[in-house]
């Protein structure tokens, strides 16, 4: 890279840490240094660009538009279908399908997970789910190398991600583990950094944390996906809280589910009686809507497929494993649902639209989290004796 390219690239960090602070997501100086200094375009030398059709094109660090798309506050995918000839496949052919199984996080959401571990200075960090290896390089930059581990369960993103660090300049230690487990060979540690979602937290973390250590993470949720914050207590036990914040990773790869297709592909032809409904599908699964978290926990493994759109006719669905479905059409503000299978989902939809309204519409932050070893649980009001759901695996 040029002196030319070297200061423009300066320049971008600097703009991007100030929009993360102006946003509210940098609030620790430290941190805001971190981003100022470390050099995200050092772990992004090639990735994927999405496109509305749901297709990818490969970008390179030598197209002209790749800095100024590395230091936008964007998740740029690494990795198709686990596969890393996929790059090399769009870039013959400018566009190809495929599923992502690597990346790198959207800044704001690390920003906001850096912040909420509480660091203050000389901890010992986990971080489980490498990537690229820029998460690493942020707090090995806070804190050392010697106080970060690093792990990922696949042996090519990790080699890769340990050549951007060597490059960076940052050393911290890395392996090639199911980040399930947790890293026992350097525990215990003072904080857990999962970036990657699970259905609930793994015992193993618990253990490898130290009483009152801090572990901030994303519930694989097909609906209703939330960062938490959970402080480890003694004999496997946790509490913590939903963030406010919303944050979308991809699933430990143990705790993925089936894909959405799969569960689509046996219904997608069949047709049941239509009903109107006043319920947009919008107002379910989509993340910015305030009962989008509470909808998740109603409708555990339940799966939102979006469908397709003509003119002003909209058409997705919710689907679940155990062949329940759900055809929703909207043209115009009006909605119109077909529904079959052992279950009648929407119904179960509308029932709990209207249990949340009752609840007074409770949003994400009101909500807690406890591990015991009975179980996992998210409650309103109080652990056992409110309204609680059980945490389900995979």
């Amino acid at each position: 890279m040029g002196e030319w390219s070297k200061r423009k690239a300066q320049r971008l960090r600097n703009r991007m840490a100030a929009t993360l602070a102006n946003q509210g997501a940098l609030t620790d100086p430290y941190w805001r240094a971190a981003f100022e200094q470390v050099p995200r375009h050092m772990f992004l030398p090639r990735f994927f660009r999405p496109h509305a059709d749901g297709g990818w094109t490969a970008v390179a660090d030598s197209d002209h538009e790749w800095l100024d798309l590395v230091y936008s506050d964007w998740v740029w995918v690494t990795q198709l279908d686990c596969d890393d000839r996929r790059w090399e496949l769009a870039r013959r052919q400018g566009r190809i399908s495929g599923t992502a199984t690597s990346s790198s996080s959207m800044p704001t959401i690390m920003a906001v997970m850096l912040d909420a571990l509480g660091i203050r200075g000389g901890e010992k960090v986990l971080e489980i789910g490498t990537g690229t290896g820029y998460n690493a390089a942020l707090l090995c930059h806070r804190l050392g190398p010697r106080n970060v581990s690093t792990v990922d369960v696949d042996p090519i993103v990790l080699r890769r991600a340990a050549a951007n660090l060597e490059r960076a300049g940052y050393r911290p230690v890395l392996a090639t583990a199911d980040g399930e487990s947790g890293y026992p060979p350097t525990a215990p540690y003072d904080r857990v950094l999962a970036t990657c979602a699970v259905s609930r937290i793994p015992l193993p973390w618990l253990a490898q944390t130290v009483v009152g250590g801090q572990i901030v993470t994303t519930l694989h949720r097909p609906i209703g996906a939330g960062l938490v914050r959970i402080t480890a207590g003694r004999n496997g036990t946790a509490e913590g809280t939903v963030l406010p914040a919303d944050g979308r990773f991809m699933p430990l790869r143990a705790h993925r589910g089936p894909e959405v297709t799969e569960l689509l592909r046996p219904v997608a032809d069949r047709s049941a009686p239509s009903a109107t409904t006043t319920l947009g599908m919008n107002v379910v699964t989509s993340p910015a809507s305030a009962f989008e978290f509470f909808a998740g926990l109603a409708l555990p493994g339940v799966r939102h497929a979006a469908g397709t759109a003509d003119g002003d006719v909209r058409q997705s669905w919710l689907l679940h494993p155990d062949g329940s479905w759900v055809r929703h059409t909207s043209e115009r503000g009006h909605h119109r649902v077909e529904q079959g299978g052992p279950r009648r989902l929407w119904d179960e939809t509308e029932l709990a639209y209207e249990r949340w309204r009752e609840l007074g519409e409770p949003r994400r932050e009101q909500f807690r989290v406890t591990v015991s070893k009975d179980g996992q649980w998210l409650w309103l009001d109080e652990p056992f004796g409110g309204h609680h759901w059980e945490l389900e695996s995979a």
